[in-house]
Formats: structure tokens, C-alpha cells, sequence
């Protein structure tokens, strides 16, 4: 079947129906109800929302689209969604908004308590798990399960588009995964390269691989673990050789604005290396040019013997070379020259400056690694993918040999009928991919492929048309849940251990389940609260629990941002791509170690040490730390702690000139106290540089007179205090007495309620205050991102039991993640037909 015919059964399964609807009990409760709900709860009285809220709340101005004057407070089940807003903004005192006569705050919380219990109790007796919708894999999951079911490392980025994000920012809501025409095509062309990746297959013409390195990268030190020490700059790159063949390697080196090669007053050696392995070495530079200029200008016109070698100087950076099939680290770097450099020192060149760079002395770079291949196949070579694959072997006229052993086993492999053998290899790959147990229609579908590229070919081609079809199938690209035939609609039910099996997965590792889940899923015993106890525990204990920090913690804290941001050049020199990965890494590395250690999610706040590496804690004026190598370090007399010091999330929450406090009270609402301000009206005037005299203001000057419109200062004045606190802390996450205009810094700051803080310590002192207010914002996105949905008002109830349950530990990253895992939502599903 050709690929027109494969495009049409892809659309037409996935627009057609998909039931594979199994016979279950629908369950008329929740699997874990809201614990400790109460039966009685204290009733609700009306004298705080007569006395604070109805004069905006009512049935003439309806502030907000809400009124509060005569709503029934016994019918609290029919309008549970408007009680969550009003207890979410008592609770955080949101309102009554600041100038307005607040309630003591023991009324707000005894009234907040009751109507807490309340909805609880609702939740108690109209349990509604919810309905995901039908749940398209993102591209990282997608790369995921290549790599754990085929042995196959792939780049994504290459192969398919970037997923939309929710308002949260996380890409696994299935609300925004959307499948287009184009989208297909782009599957269907990335299951073409996979299979023959996979297969050691060769494709119709040689490959070009370009791996670029970010001219912001400064290549004066060691710049990755898997570059030998002792050199300096360069790139490593993990590269799949499809096939063992000869393959054409090109480096390119950096130039500037005028075309010419940095650095060439002196020779300088560079290594190409292969798994650490010399390949050559080339000396770049120091060529005997009669007059060579001290410096140069693209309006100055100078010998052609140094023209024609400035510009040209990389031109022989190129070889071939002979390499196995499969990935393989591609090292290129120069040899370092130790030297200590005269004269004042000079700042970073960043911008124009670097671009323009004129001096001839200096150290060349690399720009680019471009590998291009294969020529002159030897063969499919022995690559994890084949040996994962390959599990047997057809005897016969015209064998193959395959590899097919699992990896790392030896041994000799049974000699079967070609078609036999097919549905051997199939049949295991099948039941990964389609995170279930294959039915023999599904094998007897991939089986028809298999025919037809046999018939065009060898045994191996019809296989690698078979996964083809299995790379494309929706059983593979959607995480299809289906309803019992006796479900009754609006009702909840238990989804089976197999899609629970899969939502697990998919949380903890952003994977599919590997054959251990599959197989106590299969025998129904999954949901054993010994056996689904044990299965989190492993789970969490594998690597591959590192998605939590890479996938939930990278979106939920924006971290992701950072890859965008461009400080500007011209204030801070100093920022580079070195310094950019420092600090991505120093809050990955921290958040991990927080959940491995399985710490208390307040200590997220509090904690005392952090990561770094030479660059970073030079950025951090911080001694003693040197090397490329993260380690821990303690933070005791330093101004940081916690995240809130760390310059990853200080850096995405300002402007490229500037700090904002009002960007970083913004995501300190959002992300961490879960009370996210209105969005702006529209046409809101940009902040005036300068007073009425003409004098230069600085932010809290200008943000202060903003706030005397009544309208700004509803939402300014919760979030400007909180971002002020941080103003120690410059643009790029430096610590500074003085601000942009040379005016000392005034970090204090006041909440509406009237309490008062200073800096960094003041603040972490607020959010710690507020405990199990960041805890349940924390939880409610580790839920949002377990679910693939967006947390309803309908899951409230369920997020403070969460809560409640995690407290008496100490709200521990283990016993949250257990207590989402077997809560009703995501254990369960409401019916609809």
C-alpha cells in the first residue's frame, strides 16, 4: 500500500468512530472521596456578604458579572462554581479590594471554612471525575515512546511541529492538541525516517544534518562533559548513522558581520573525535601573511593574499570518515592554550560589538557541524534498534541473519517462516505502541502492510512498512479511552486498569507503560492498592521519572521561557548562551533533587542551597566554585534561597532593558498562589519615563502613579508589592543595591491587608504564610498536568483533600503524586453516551 493509500486509511480511522467499548460496572463513587468530608457541615450565615460584599455584589451593579444579594445559600450544590470563586478570593485575600473595609480575618476564615465544607460535602454526594477529551500525543511523548519501545533516539524538533500550550503553559492539555492535514503529513513523513532509522535501512538519498552553535556561546572553556579535557569550545552532538558507511564531515567556523574568520593571528588546533576517538586534527590560523592588519573594516580594502585567506579560512574543515550504524557522539573542539591576557581587561563583546569585532588576535569558534551520508553502504551494522526489533529470524531461501536479540542477550535465533517471524517481531511492538494487548485484527492490519513490502522487497522492507502503519495508527497517536456498553450518562465509572495503566505512565514518566505496568494491568490487578502502591514507587525510583522536571516543572514554572529571552546586549554584556544553560540547569537540578529526596513542597521556598557551575556562581559573586561540573552549594549568608533567587525565573519575568514587577507580582500570583489578576483592559498607556519636571523616575515611581487610576489599581496593587519585593535582583537575576537609574533600591512592600515585608526574605516569609495556599496552586498544577485537562471547579474538592492529606507530613512531593494517582479523577471518567 503506497503513501496516498496509507494518508486516506489515517483519516478516514481517525475521523470514523473508535469503539472498542468493554463491558464494566460504572461506579457510582468516587475511588478516593474527599477525605474527612463532613456529614454536618456548620452552616453558612449571610452577615459577612451583607456587610463586605453586596454593596459591588449586587442585583443593580453586578460587579464582575456576579451578584450575591439574594442568592440562596441552602441551594449551594446548584452554584457550587460561583462559591469556588467567591471562597478563592476571601481565602486569598483578593477581596474585598484594597480601600474597601476588610472583615476580621478569623470571620473570613470561619466563613471561609464552612463554605469550604459545604462544597465539599456537594463533591461527597455529586461526584463528577470529569471527561478528558480524546488525548493526541504531544511531541515529546512521541519521541518518548520511539525511544523506549524502539531503542531509537530522535529529535523531535526535526520531525514535527511545537505543540500549543494551555493558559498554564503546558502542551499535554488535550484541549490544545489539535491534528490538522499538514500535522498528518508530518507523521507520516516521521514514520517513514523512524522505521528506517530503526531498521538500518538506507534511505532513497544521503542525509544533511547541520548542528549550529548559538553565537552567544563562549567558547573560551570546556563546553560539554563529553568533550576530552583540555579543550575548549566546539560542540558535541549525539548523531544517528543510519547505516556503517562512509559519511562527510564539514565544520564551519565563526565569522564576523564582514565575512572573515575570528581569531587567526595564532594557530590553534582542532580536534574531530568520534565517541572520544582522534579522527583529525586541523590547525586553523597562524598563517605567515606578509602585513597582516592589526584590525579591519569592511569600508577598508587590504592585501587580497589576506582577503582571500581571512574569509576563507575554514574552507578545509572537511573529511570523510567511516562510522557504525546507530547513535554516536560527534566531538568537536580546540585544544586549549593556557595564557594570561595583558592590558586592561576588556568587557564581553555581545551584539554589535561582537559582530563587528575588528581585532585580529583572539581565539576562533565554532559555527556550525554538518554531517552528511551515507556513502558506500557496508550494511545494516548492530545497532539497539535492530537488536530490539530483530527477535527472530526466517529460515529458508533468501534469509535475512537478522540481529533480533534483546539487548545485551546473546545467542543463536530460531530459524521461522518469514511471515511467522513477522508476526513475532509484530506482535510485542504492537502491544507497546497501542499501550495494550494486540487483538488479531490489529496484527492481521500491520500483517497486510508487511505483504505489501515484501512484495516490493526483502523481508526487512516489508517489516519496515509494517511500522509504518504502526507509527501512524490512532491506537498509537491518541490515548483512546473507551466507555462500558451499560454506562449510564453523566454517571461516573472506573476506566480500566489498562487506561489507568496508561494515565500513570504518561503522568510519572511521559511515556507509555512499559511491559511490567502492561503486565499487572492485563491481569486487572493494577488498582490493588498494594500493587498500584508498588508500581508508583518503582516508577518514581526510575529515571524516567526525570519528565516530571523536564515536562510538569519546566512549563509550570515557565522555565522553558528562558530559551527566548534576550537581554539586551548593550546593558548586560555579560549574558551568554553559557550563562543561559547554567541557569536552566541550576533549577532543573534543583527541583529534582527536591523530589528525589521527596522534601516538602515549602521547601521549594526555603531551601538553602542550590546548584551551580563556575559560570553560574561568577554570575552569583559567589567563590570557590570552578569547572563546568554542577554541585551542590550552600547559600547561607548570600541574598538568594529557594526559588525565588534563582536567575532562571528572575530573567523570563523581565523585559530585555529592565526588571518589571509587574511581570514577576504577575507570575507570583499565578504560578505560586494560584490567584491570577484579570487581564488588562485594552489601550493601557505605556509608563512615563519621566515626572512633570523632567526628572528620570524609577519603576516604583512610575508604577505609583499608574496605580492612582482606580481602574489599575484593583489588579496593581496585588501584584506590584510582590514583584517589588525582588527588585534586588536585576534583569538578568544579578544581585544590585541600585537600579536602572542609579537610584538605590526600595524593595519593601504591602499587602492589601495592610501587612508589610522587605526583599527576598520578606517575601519568602508572606508565600510560607501562605503554605497550603502554594501547596494546593502547586498541586492543582500537578493535577491539570496528570489529567491533560484543565483543572474544573468540580475538582476542588478533591485538591483540598489532597492537600489536607499531605499536610500532617509535611506536604511531600511522594504523598501528593500517590494521592492524585488515586483520586477519583484520575481514576475515573464521567459517561456521556
Amino acid at each position: 500500500m503506497r503513501v496516498g493509500a496509507l494518508f486516506i486509511l489515517v483519516v478516514l480511522v481517525v475521523a470514523g468512530p473508535t469503539s472498542r467499548a468493554v463491558a464494566q460496572t460504572p461506579t457510582p463513587r468516587p475511588a478516593r472521596a474527599a477525605s474527612r468530608t463532613a456529614s454536618n457541615p456548620p452552616p453558612l450565615t449571610r452577615e459577612l456578604l451583607d456587610r463586605h460584599c453586596v454593596a459591588c455584589h449586587n442585583d443593580r451593579l453586578k460587579t464582575a458579572g456576579l451578584t450575591l444579594e439574594q442568592i440562596d445559600l441552602t441551594t449551594i450544590a446548584d452554584q457550587a462554581e460561583t462559591w469556588e470563586k467567591v471562597a478563592m478570593k476571601l481565602s486569598s485575600g483578593l477581596m474585598p479590594p484594597a480601600g474597601r473595609p476588610r472583615p476580621e480575618p478569623a470571620a473570613t476564615t470561619t466563613f471561609v471554612s464552612a463554605l469550604h465544607a459545604n462544597l465539599d460535602r456537594v463533591g461527597h454526594e455529586r461526584p463528577n471525575p470529569g471527561r478528558p477529551l480524546t488525548h493526541r500525543l504531544n511531541r515529546t511523548e512521541y519521541a518518548n515512546i520511539i525511544r523506549d519501545v524502539l531503542a531509537l533516539e530522535i529529535d523531535p524538533r526535526t520531525l514535527l511541529p511545537a505543540d500549543d500550550t494551555d493558559q498554564h503553559g503546558f502542551d499535554n492539555n488535550a484541549s490544545v492538541l489539535s491534528l490538522s492535514p499538514t500535522l498528518l503529513e508530518r507523521y507520516l513523513s516521521a514514520a517513514r525516517k523512524i522505521s528506517r532509522l530503526a531498521l538500518g535501512r538506507p534511505g532513497p538519498t544521503t542525509s544533511i544534518d547541520t548542528y549550529s552553535v548559538s553565537k552567544l556561546m563562549t567558547q573560551e572553556d570546556r563546553a560539554s562533559d563529553r568533550l576530552p579535557f583540555g579543550t575548549r569550545g566546539g560542540t558535541a552532538v549525539t548523531h544517528t548513522f543510519p547505516v556503517e558507511g562512509e559519511y562527510a564531515l564539514t565544520i564551519k567556523l565563526q565569522k564576523t558581520l564582514y565575512s572573515t574568520v575570528r581569531g587567526l593571528a595564532q594557530p590553534h588546533d582542532l580536534e574531530v573525535r568520534v565517541d572520544r576517538q582522534l579522527v583529525r586534527t586541523f590547525t586553523v590560523g597562524g598563517k605567515n601573511i606578509t602585513n597582516p592588519p592589526l584590525s579591519f573594516a569592511a569600508t577598508l580594502s587590504w592585501t587580497p593574499e589576506w582577503e582571500s585567506y581571512a574569509n576563507h579560512a575554514d574552507a578545509d574543515l572537511n573529511l570523510r570518515f567511516r562510522a557504525p550504524a546507530g547513535a554516536h557522539t560527534i566531538g568537536v573542539a580546540f585544544i586549549r592554550k593556557q595564557f594570561e591576557a595583558e592590558d586592561v581587561q576588556q568587557p564581553n563583546r555581545a551584539g554589535w560589538a561582537f559582530e563587528t569585532d575588528e581585532t585580529y588576535d583572539g581565539v576562533p569558534g565554532v559555527e556550525s557541524v554538518t554531517i552528511e551520508g551515507p556513502f558506500a553502504v557496508a550494511g545494516a551494522g548492530d545497532t539497539p534498534s535492530r537488536r530490539r526489533i530483530l527477535t527472530c529470524r526466517p529460515g529458508g531461501p533468501g534469509r535475512q541473519g537478522g540481529l533480533g536479540r534483546e539487548s545485551g542477550q546473546v545467542g543463536e535465533l530460531a530459524d521461522l517462516d518469514e511471515r511467522a517471524c513477522a508476526r513475532q517481531i509484530l506482535t510485542p511492538l504492537a502491544r507497546r505502541v497501542y499501550r495494550r494487548p494486540a487483538t488479531k485484527e490489529d496484527l492481521d492490519t500491520l500483517m497486510t502492510f508487511f505483504d505489501a513490502g515484501r512484495r516490493d522487497g526483502d523481508f526487512e522492507a516489508g517489516l519496515e512498512r509494517a511500522l509504518q502503519r504502526l507509527l501512524v495508527s490512532p491506537d498509537f497517536l491518541f490515548r483512546i479511552e473507551t466507555e462500558p456498553t451499560n454506562a449510564t450518562p453523566g454517571q461516573p465509572y472506573r476506566i480500566s486498569d489498562l487506561e489507568l495503566a496508561s494515565r500513570l505512565s504518561f503522568f510519572l514518566w511521559s511515556t507509555a507503560p512499559d511491559d511490567e505496568l502492561l503486565d499487572v494491568a492485563t491481569k486487572g490487578v493494577l488498582r490493588q492498592p498494594a500493587t498500584l502502591d508498588r508500581q508508583i514507587r518503582r516508577m518514581l525510583a526510575d529515571s524516567r521519572s526525570r519528565a516530571l522536571v523536564d515536562n510538569f516543572a519546566a512549563q509550570w514554572l515557565q522555565l522553558r521561557d528562558l530559551r527566548g529571552a534576550v537581554p539586551d546586549p548593550d546593558l548586560f554584556p555579560d549574558f551568554d548562551e553559557n550563562l543561559r544553560e547554567a541557569m536552566r540547569t541550576e533549577t532543573e537540578l534543583f527541583i529534582k533533587s527536591q523530589i528525589e529526596a521527596d522534601r516538602g513542597m515549602p521547601e521549594l521556598l526555603t531551601a538553602d542551597y542550590t546548584f551551580m557551575n563556575e559560570r553560574l556562581a561568577r554570575h552569583y559573586r559567589v567563590p570557590g566554585v570552578y569547572g563546568t561540573r554542577f554541585r551542590k552549594v550552600m547559600l547561607v549568608g548570600t541574598p538568594r534561597g529557594g526559588l525565588l533567587g534563582h536567575a532562571s525565573l528572575l530573567t523570563v519575568t523581565s523585559y530585555p532593558n529592565r526588571t518589571s514587577p509587574v511581570l514577576r507580582g504577575k507570575w507570583l500570583l499565578e504560578n505560586l498562589l494560584g490567584t491570577p489578576p484579570p487581564p488588562p483592559p485594552p489601550d493601557v498607556p505605556a509608563l512615563k519615563d519621566r515626572g512633570a519636571n523632567g526628572e528620570r523616575q524609577s519603576v516604583r515611581a512610575r508604577l505609583e502613579e499608574h496605580r492612582k487610576n482606580a481602574v489599575c489599581a484593583t489588579c496593581h496593587s496585588q501584584m506590584d508589592p510582590l514583584g517589588f519585593a525582588l527588585e534586588h535582583f536585576d534583569a538578568v537575576g544579578r544581585y544590585r543595591t541600585v537600579d536602572e537609574g542609579r537610584t538605590p533600591v526600595d524593595a519593601s512592600g504591602a499587602l492589601p491587608n495592610g501587612d508589610k515585608f522587605e526583599g527576598l526574605p520578606g517575601l519568602r516569609d508572606v508565600m510560607v504564610g501562605r503554605r497550603e495556599q502554594f501547596v494546593g496552586t502547586v498541586t492543582e498544577r500537578l493535577l491539570s498536568f496528570a489529567l491533560g485537562r484543565s483543572v474544573e471547579y468540580y475538582d476542588r474538592p478533591t485538591l483540598r483533600a489532597i492537600v489536607r492529606d499531605a499536610a500532617p507530613g509535611g506536604y511531600k512531593w511522594s504523598t501528593i503524586i500517590t494521592s492524585i494517582i488515586k483520586s477519583a479523577p484520575f481514576q475515573m471518567r464521567r459517561a456521556e453516551s
